[in-house]
């Protein structure tokens, strides 16, 4: 399959974790060019159902500068029979699938029990692996388990690349992740009043390991917070990261897209053969 494919001029950002299907497909247009006057030349829709799967192949293909992946919530897991690994792989067979995921797990709502989170991240785990793909990761109140499921399917399967999307994890959790190759990707939480510790924790981190992200519809950022949030606000994270960091927007913006391309080099891959 032919697809388009864009090369994201210098300068602009990139949502590495967003959900396009969750609006209306007559507000898309307008949410993707107020994106693109804001700066953001790339965004990554993300998979949280196995049925959701052709949607967001469906914008990936119909929308130049969006990206997608698939996989199944850990909100979602008890919904239907758990695909298999060799399932999720065949799923992934995509030009425009860039990553497996989001999977993790989810221990402040639990929607689905923990027993078959874990199995479902395991099994995210391994076809991330086999199909050469990043893991876009969710991981809340849940940093032990999360970084010992990861230890063990590393120590059994070798390395993985792999996101914690939205962090708001503790500095443990942040530590094994940058030891073991992963990156960790903000949302607007970054610039939430109360959250001094997770700015803290963003100071310690290796700069060529942080991206940016909306997670729209949710967890719009200030000045937004309380409203419904899409591609266009990712600025204002990257501009609270660099206020952190003492990088200009340039910078951050070079900084972050640069990790984004190093970790989703299927991306370059299309746009080098497009």
């Amino acid at each position: 399959m032919s697809v388009p494919a864009t090369a994201l001029a210098p300068g602009l950002l990139v949502d590495s974790h967003c959900h396009l299907d969750y609006y209306k497909d007559e507000e898309l247009p307008a949410i993707l060019a107020r994106a693109r006057n804001a700066g953001v030349g790339l965004m990554v829709t993300i998979g949280t159902r196995i049925h959701q799967a052709a949607k967001v192949k469906a914008l990936c293909e119909a929308h130049a500068a969006v990206w997608g992946t698939v996989g199944i919530h850990p909100h979602n897991v008890a919904e239907a029979p758990l695909p298999t690994v060799e399932e999720l792989v065949r799923l992934a067979d995509h030009p425009k699938i860039i990553g497996i995921g989001e999977s993790g797990l989810d221990y402040f709502y639990q929607h689905g029990p923990r027993e078959v989170q874990a199995e479902s991240f395991r099994r995210h785990i391994r076809a991330a692996r086999a199909a050469g793909l990043p893991l876009a990761i969710h991981a809340r109140d849940a940093d032990a388990d999360i970084a010992r499921i990861l230890a063990e399917e590393m120590a059994a399967g070798g390395p993985l690349h792999f996101l914690l999307h939205c962090f708001s994890s503790g500095a443990e959790l942040a530590k094994f992740a940058v030891e073991n190759g992963g990156y960790i990707s903000f949302s607007g939480i970054l610039t939430f009043p109360k959250s001094e510790a997770l700015r803290a924790i963003a100071q310690t981190l290796p700069r060529d390991r942080l991206m940016v992200e909306t997670d729209a519809p949710f967890l719009a950022p200030t000045p937004y917070r309380g409203k419904r949030n899409e591609p266009a606000y990712v600025p204002h994270t990257a501009a609270e990261l660099g206020r952190v960091l003492g990088l200009s927007a340039a910078e951050v913006a070079a900084l972050t897209t640069g990790n984004f391309r190093r970790l989703f080099s299927k991306v370059s891959a299309q746009a080098h053969a497009a």
